[in-house]
C-alpha cells in the first residue's frame, strides 16, 4: 500500500483530566492531523466509553479509514476493547495502534504541561509511523495442555490445585518440602476466626492426596522451564526420599530404632526427631524418609537397623534423585513466605538470649501439637513467663536492614498470640511495642479490640535494645 492509499484515523482522549490535566489535548489532535496519512484526528473526552467507541466507527465509515490509532491509556487496559470496536467497524482488528500518553506521560510529566505536550507528540508520531506498516492479520488457534503445574504446597497451593482439579484439569503440585502444609500447619490458630489451623488445613491435605487429578509430587523441585502459555515444558527433580512412599505404613519401627537424633525444624528446634522421620502427624504423603545428612547408613560407621526392622521392606538407602518432564499449559507460582532471621539484629539479642524467639517459635510453643503440648514455657528454664513482650516490625520497614515493606500478618498473628497467651497464661503481663497496628480485613479490628479487652498493653514505639540479667535470664527491654 502506498502512502498515498493510506488513511488514518487519530483519537486522541483526555480521559478526563488524566491526560487533559498535563497535556494539551487541543494541540495534540490539530498536531496529529498534519501527520503523513493521516485524514482526520478527533479529540474525545473518554474514548473507550460508548459514545467514544461510536465515534471511532462513525469515523471509520466516513473517512474510509484503514488505520486507526488512539492515543489514551496503557494498551494493556484498553487495547482489546479498541480491537473490537475497529472490528465492528469493518476494519481488521490488527489494523488498530494505541499511543500510551497517559502512564507513559501525562501521569509522569503531572506539573509540566510543556513537557507532557511535547513528549505525548512523539509518541503519537511514532505510533502513526507504526500504523504505516501495519498489515491485516487473522487469529491463529494453536493446542494447548490441559494441565496445570502448581508451585508451592502451602495452603494456597492446596486451594489452587483443589479448584483446578474438580473443574477437571489435570494438576501436578510440587513441594519442596517433604510434605504439604506450608506454615500455615505450623500454626496453632489463624485469624481472625480463631480456627484451629490444622483442622481447617488437614482435610484439605489430605483431599490432594486422594484426589485422582492431583499428581502431588512432594520433596520436588522445579529444576528448568521452557515453552510458552498454553505449553509448558518443565523438568522436575525428585529428590530421593530413601523410603517408598508407595510402600511404607507410617508404622514408625524404622524412627524406634534409630539411634540418631537430630533437631525437629518443623518444632522451630524446640524438640528432636530421629534420622528417619515423618515431618508432622498430619503429613501428606503420610510417608517416612530418611536424613541423609545424618543418617549412619551414609557415613563410615554404617547402622541399617531401619533396613532389618522395616518388614515392608520399603527402604531403599541406594535410592538416587528422579528428574521428570511433565507438559503443562499454566503455571500457578504459590511458593509462600520465607522466616525472617533477625540474627542480625543484634540489640534484640536473638540467638544471644535464649529467651528471645521469633514468631513462629513462639506459635510452636503455644500450639496443643507443639513440643511442650501448648504450654507457654521459657525456653531457658521451661518455667511460665510472668511477662511477655512482643516487638513489632522487626525486620520490616526498613530501607537499612530487613526489607523496605509490611510483612502484612505480623500485626495481627501478634494479636491472635496475645489473645492464646492470655488463655494459657492469665497471670502473666503482656505488652506490644509498635509502630502502625494494621488491622485491616474483615474482623480484624474485633479482634484487636477483644486483645485490648482482654488486658493485653499496646506501647506505639520501638525498643532499642533487649538486655538480660546473666543470673536469672530475666530479659529487660529499653
Amino acid at each position: 500500500m502506498t502512502q498515498e492509499e493510506l488513511r488514518i484515523g487519530v483519537f486522541v482522549c483526555d480521559c478526563g483530566l488524566n491526560i487533559a490535566g498535563s497535556v494539551d489535548c487541543e494541540e495534540l489532535r490539530k498536531w496529529a492531523e498534519e501527520l503523513p496519512g493521516v485524514v482526520v484526528s478527533v479529540r474525545n473526552k473518554y474514548t473507550c466509553a460508548d459514545p467514544g467507541q461510536e465515534e471511532i466507527k462513525k469515523y471509520v465509515r466516513e473517512y474510509n479509514l484503514n488505520r486507526v490509532v488512539v492515543a489514551s491509556c496503557t494498551p494493556r487496559m484498553h487495547e482489546p476493547t479498541f480491537r473490537n470496536c475497529v472490528a465492528e467497524a469493518g476494519l481488521n482488528p490488527y489494523l488498530f495502534e494505541m499511543a500510551n500518553i497517559r502512564e507513559q506521560c501525562s501521569w509522569v510529566h503531572l506539573h509540566d504541561r510543556e513537557a507532557a505536550t511535547k513528549k505525548a507528540k512523539d509518541i503519537v508520531k511514532m505510533a502513526v509511523a507504526k500504523a504505516r506498516l501495519l498489515q491485516p492479520q487473522e487469529d491463529i488457534k494453536t493446542p494447548v495442555t490441559h494441565a496445570a503445574l502448581v508451585i508451592g504446597g502451602g495452603v494456597a497451593g492446596i486451594q489452587a490445585a483443589l479448584d483446578l482439579a474438580d473443574a477437571g484439569h489435570q494438576v501436578y503440585l510440587v513441594e519442596k518440602e517433604p510434605s504439604i502444609g506450608g506454615n500455615m500447619a505450623r500454626l496453632d490458630k489463624t485469624f481472625p476466626t480463631m480456627d484451629c489451623s490444622i483442622c481447617v488445613l488437614g482435610p484439605k491435605m489430605m483431599d490432594v492426596g486422594r484426589h485422582p487429578r492431583i499428581k502431588l509430587m512432594a520433596y520436588s523441585e522445579v529444576e528448568q522451564l521452557s515453552g510458552y502459555v498454553g505449553n509448558f515444558k518443565v523438568r522436575v527433580r525428585k529428590k530421593a526420599r530413601y523410603v517408598d512412599e508407595k510402600v511404607c505404613n507410617s508404622c514408625a519401627r524404622c524412627a524406634e530404632v534409630c539411634p540418631v537424633v537430630v533437631p525437629d525444624s518443623f518444632q522451630q528446634g524446640f524438640s528432636s526427631r530421629k534420622a528417619v522421620y515423618i515431618p508432622l502427624p498430619q503429613a501428606v504423603p503420610s510417608s517416612y524418609l530418611i536424613d541423609m545428612e545424618h543418617c549412619l547408613g551414609n557415613n563410615p560407621v554404617t547402622c541399617d537397623k531401619c533396613l532389618d526392622v522395616c518388614e515392608e521392606h520399603c527402604i531403599d538407602l541406594s535410592m538416587q534423585d528422579e528428574l521428570v518432564e511433565i507438559n503443562v499449559g499454566v503455571i500457578i507460582v504459590a511458593t509462600g513466605m520465607d522466616i525472617y532471621d533477625p540474627t542480625a539484629l543484634d540489640e534484640y539479642g536473638y540467638t544471644r538470649f535464649e529467651n528471645v524467639i521469633t514468631t513462629m517459635e513462639c506459635e510452636r510453643l503455644i500450639c496443643g501439637g507443639g513440643p511442650t503440648d501448648g504450654k507457654l514455657v521459657r525456653p531457658s528454664d521451661y518455667q511460665t513467663p510472668k511477662r511477655i513482650g512482643f516487638i513489632q516490625c522487626v525486620g520490616s520497614r526498613t530501607e537499612n536492614r530487613g526489607n523496605p515493606y509490611c510483612s502484612n500478618v505480623c500485626c495481627m498473628n501478634t494479636i491472635k498470640d496475645s489473645l492464646l497467651i492470655n488463655e494459657h497464661c492469665s497471670d502473666s503481663e503482656i505488652h506490644v511495642f509498635y509502630m502502625d497496628i494494621r488491622a485491616y480485613g474483615k474482623g480484624f479490628e474485633d479482634l484487636f479490640r477483644r486483645s485490648k479487652e482482654a488486658g493485653v498493653h499496646y506501647v506505639r514505639g520501638l525498643p532499642g535494645e533487649v538486655i538480660e540479667d546473666p543470673g536469672t535470664r530475666n530479659l529487660k527491654v529499653r
